[in-house]
Formats: structure tokens, C-alpha cells, sequence
């Protein structure tokens, strides 16, 4: 039985391509076996349990880039993992390894590339990241979102690289009756997303109850995700049919099946789905992350002309009111943005990618 293992997580953004890729997989080729390496800190410990996916945890921790006296303990963490890491392979013997992000992504990469395990590495990223840099040398193909990622890259891994897009379900037009009925809208309203990813955004989250108190979004429906660990601070506000305040949003497709534009952070996964469903965008990057990579995913989608790219210092409930009612309110230049997005969208990833995996372990899969 051949054996791929998923290195990555941390966040649903790093995890949820993983599983996307997996399920791919086992559509076309069932008899592989999966296995996902994470972190006990990251979201993965919840979710790989709760769906009974194979997997093993380490204790990664992430590097500090601001406060950096608190990396001192990493030369020892890090000779442990590595054994750790090391004793895991052994015991499974993996015919493919697969990068996707986060904490533990760069290090199981790594250690089966030395091992000459076949190995990729998936960047969702306009700017790659830390993890895709450290290892673009090593690996066998890399897996790009954005054709813009490549130059991002070691000068001598851009040949290896491939576009494919993110991995995300296809979406289905066919859900969009279903899920207004979820949700109790009325089809002739518009509908407005707004979804800080799956931790949520405690700045988002409070500009949007600002805007919403002080007498916004009159006239449109509006789901709201807040994110599980802030939502009691916002669930009072929660006033469906028309206005559905949520800690998380499960499936996400129904809310994308029925959106009319989004309000989100720029994380790639996000672009994603609002390109894959035609959604037109504003865009918070989120000022903390890893290199500020949100900031140039955002400024890219503003130049394919599907989304705004709004500064998180430049959140304001008035700067809402305005950038919702100027594309709400203009039928034309929301159509011009829906276009754009599909334009911009690649939503049979998973599939491509599912068939580059196998091609990489089994050459039968490369005519496909």
C-alpha cells in the first residue's frame, strides 16, 4: 500500500488544503493511505481527531520574529524534534511527503527530502513563506496558488515549480436555493460575508459591530463569523432571519453559495473561494502575519479587479459604509468584479493537485 503523509497546519489555512488534497485523492485512488503530521498547538489537534483522520502531533512551536528571546530554546526543541521526527518516518515509511504550511510543514519536508522521499510543498502565498524558502531547494515540485509566487522563490527551484491553484471543494451553483433557505434570506436582498478565517478577527469583528450599531447594512442580510473565541462578545447582535451572527460557519460553501460580496482577511485560501464562486471582495489583511504576506495577496486581487484592498489602520465604520455601498450600489462595477474573480479563480485544483501527488509515486498517473 503506498503511503502519503500531509506535513502541515497551525491554522484551518494551512490544514484545510491538506484534507482538501487528501479527499481528491480518494476520489481517483482510494487504496492510498493517509497520514497527517501537525502541531499539539495548532487547530489540527481539534479537527484531525474529531474527523478520525490518521495523524501524529509534535510539539512545534512557532519562531518569533519580533520578540526573539523567547527562540532560545529552540536548538534544543529542535534536536528533539528532529528524532522525533526521524523515528516517525521509520515507523511508517511514506512513499510521498507533503508540504503545506505552518509549524510543522518545513521540518517533515525536510527530513524526508534528505531521506530522497519524494516530497512537494504547497504556497498559497503571492510572497512564498518562510517554510516554502527553507525547503524550495530540497524538494521535488512545488505547488503554486499564484503564478506571482514563482519569483518569490530560490532562482534555482523556479523550474520545479508548477501552478495549480488552492485547493478548495468545487463550487456548486446549485446550492445557492438551498442555502438562502438555511438561512431564512429573502433572494431579492443582498447578502454580505463577513469572516475573519477560522481563528476570526478581533479588529474585524469590532469595526463591523461599530458599523452595524450605528445603523449600517440597512437593507442587506449579512452572515457574520466572528470566530469561536470572541463570538460571545458579538452574539447579541445575532438577528436572523436577516442578520446571522455565527462562531463559525459549517459547511463555509453555504455561505459562499449565497454571498454577494465578502469582507474577509487576504489569506489564500480565502481568495480561493471568492474567486472559485464569482464573489466580489473587501480585503483586511492581517497586520501580524508571518512577513505581512496578507498585504501583497490583497494588492494582487485589487489589481485583478475582484477586490478592494482596505488597510486594517484604515478600518473604519464609515470607510465600511463606503466601500459596501459603492459596490452594492453600482450593479455594474459588481458584475465587472464577479467577472474578474472567475477570471482569477482555479477551482479544480484539489483534482490537479491530487494528480500531480500520485504522478509523483505512481508514473501511470501522469498521463491523466
Amino acid at each position: 500500500m503506498r503511503t502519503i503523509v500531509f506535513a502541515g497546519g497551525g491554522t484551518g489555512g494551512h490544514l484545510f488544503p491538506a484534507l482538501a488534497i487528501g479527499r481528491a485523492i480518494r476520489a481517483i485512488d482510494p487504496g492510498v493511505r493517509q497520514v497527517h503530521a501537525g502541531a499539539v498547538r495548532g487547530v489540527e489537534a481539534t479537527i484531525l481527531p474529531a474527523r478520525g483522520v490518521p495523524h501524529r502531533l509534535f510539539p512545534f512551536q512557532p519562531l518569533h520574529r519580533r520578540q526573539w528571546w523567547r527562540n532560545l530554546a529552540w536548538p534544543g526543541l529542535a534536536r528533539t524534534l528532529v528524532r522525533e521526527i526521524d523515528g516517525w518516518l521509520d515507523d511508517i515509511v511514506p512513499d510521498l511527503v507533503i508540504g503545506t504550511g505552518g509549524y510543522v510543514s518545513a521540518p517533515v519536508v525536510w527530513r524526508a527530502a534528505r531521506r530522497r522521499i519524494p516530497t512537494a510543498i504547497l504556497e498559497l502565498d503571492v510572497r512564498p513563506g518562510l517554510a516554502t524558502r527553507l525547503v524550495a531547494s530540497w524538494v521535488t515540485e512545488i505547488w503554486l496558488a499564484t503564478e506571482a509566487s514563482r519569483a518569490g522563490l530560490p532562482a534555482k527551484a523556479r523550474a520545479r515549480a508548477h501552478l495549480t491553484g488552492a485547493p478548495i471543494l468545487p463550487p456548486d451553483p446549485e446550492r445557492r436555493s438551498e442555502a438562502r433557505a438555511r438561512f431564512g434570506f429573502d433572494p431579492d436582498r443582498p447578502v454580505l460575508i463577513v469572516t475573519g478565517g477560522s481563528q476570526g478577527s478581533l479588529a474585524l469583528n469590532r469595526a463591523v459591530a461599530a458599523w452595524l450599531d450605528g445603523g449600517g447594512g440597512d437593507g442587506l442580510q449579512v452572515i457574520w463569523a466572528t470566530g469561536p473565541r470572541t463570538h460571545a462578545e458579538f452574539a447579541a447582535r445575532h438577528q436572523p432571519p436577516f442578520r446571522h451572527v455565527l462562531d463559525f460557519i459549517d459547511p463555509m460553501a453555504d455561505a459562499w453559495a449565497v454571498a454577494d460580496l465578502a469582507l474577509t482577511r487576504a489569506g489564500r485560501m480565502t481568495l480561493a473561494e471568492v474567486t472559485a464562486w464569482g464573489i466580489p471582495a473587501i480585503l483586511v489583511p492581517l497586520p501580524s502575519a508571518a512577513a505581512d504576506h496578507q498585504t501583497p495577496n490583497a494588492r494582487a486581487a485589487q489589481a485583478a479587479g475582484y477586490a478592494v484592498h482596505l488597510p486594517q489602520r484604515e478600518l473604519t465604520p464609515a470607510r465600511l459604509e463606503t466601500e459596501i455601498s459603492a459596490i452594492l450600489g453600482d450593479p455594474v462595477r459588481r458584475e465587472a468584479m464577479r467577472v474578474a474573480a472567475r477570471r482569477a479563480a482555479l477551482p479544480d485544483a484539489a483534482i490537479v493537485l491530487a494528480r500531480r501527488a500520485l504522478a509523483l509515486i505512481m508514473p501511470a498517473y501522469e498521463s491523466m
